[in-house]
């Protein structure tokens, strides 16, 4: 920001060397315009300081929330295999007779079909749920 203050400087030596005189009513201008200019300056220098101590402030934020995600959500990889298995059921397609994982959800969802990604055959008919769990119950 240093160039601000370094244009501001030449504006007013261009205003002493071409001999404009406050006295004029050009002069008493320009020479307000250039003071206005000095003050836009030192404004933008204070902005852009008050600027980049926010964004060490921020930056300092971001990395302490980070730690605290880290201590306090972050959870083993073991953990996650885990909950991964207990929301699927394994079947197998009645038409090509592939092995398919079906979120336990979408088992008891009563307004969808249940597709097979193999052969886009119904597998789970809607209205079907209820003969699902019985034979479910069944293999196990």
């Amino acid at each position: 920001m240093e160039y601000l203050y370094e244009r501001v400087a030449y504006l007013r030596g261009l205003c002493e060397g071409l001999g404009i005189s406050e006295e004029t009513k050009e002069g008493r201008v320009l020479e307000e315009i250039v003071e206005i200019l000095g003050e836009f300056a030192d404004a933008i220098v204070e902005l852009s300081d008050k600027q980049e101590e926010l964004e060490e402030y921020t930056e300092l934020i971001d990395e302490d929330l980070s730690d605290l995600e880290d201590d306090f959500y972050d959870e083993s990889d073991e953990d996650d295999e885990d909950d991964d298995d207990m929301g699927y059921v394994e079947v197998t397609c009645p038409h090509c007779g592939e092995e398919i994982e079906i979120d336990e959800d979408l088992l008891y969802d009563e307004e969808s079909d249940i597709l097979c990604p193999c052969c886009d055959q119904v597998i789970i008919n809607a209205c079907d749920d209820e003969d699902f769990e019985e034979e479910e119950i069944e293999e196990e």
